[in-house]
């Protein structure tokens, strides 16, 4: 077995990402201080085709070199905005018809494993600050809080592994649809 080179990987161009269906995931960063991890979310939704990323509350947006270096340029392909308040934020897209699922240790949350997707809904990520998660007031407004099964002696993940884990399986669902 050969690994393949970079040119052969037939990657989509800047505008051919932008053209290509999207996946009907929606990221929202709720207070995200690390660089890294918003730039390594970046990279993630471009790598499953995500429609779009909110970046609220003291979340950092792009031009910046510590976001780039992760995000390798992901910035330029994935939509996204900054939008201060995420309550705000929730309730606007909850209006809009798009499902809110906030990713946290919560009661009476699904299992990820469990969360069957409707192909016909957009759903809208919150993935919350590395040491407090996402916002309770956020949790409440959400239509539903899926948990990231874990069985070790830790029982949380970086936030950039969180997305990665969530939209995989998300995307991994949604496609065989």
């Amino acid at each position: 077995m050969r690994k393949l080179k970079n040119s052969e990987l037939d990657r989509l161009s800047v505008e051919g990402f932008k053209e290509v269906k999207k996946t009907p995931l929606i990221i929202i960063l709720d207070n995200i201080r690390s660089l890294n991890n918003i730039g390594s979310v970046f990279r993630t939704s471009d790598a499953f085709l995500v429609e779009k990323i909110y970046l609220c509350g003291i979340t950092a947006t792009p031009p910046h070199k510590d976001i780039h270096k992760t995000a390798l340029g992901s910035t330029d392909t994935v939509a996204w905005e900054y939008v201060e308040d995420t309550l705000t934020l929730v309730e606007n897209l909850k209006a809009e018809g798009v499902k809110v699922v906030s990713i946290e240790q919560a009661e009476n949350a699904t299992m990820l494993n469990n969360f069957t997707p409707n192909t016909q809904t957009t759903y809208a990520l919150v993935f919350g600050n590395e040491v407090k998660g996402v916002a309770q007031k956020v949790v409440s407004a959400s239509d539903l809080v899926v948990e990231i099964p874990q069985y070790g002696t830790k029982h949380s993940l970086n936030i950039s592994v969180s997305c990665g884990v969530v939209v995989w399986d998300l995307f991994s669902k949604l496609s065989k649809n």
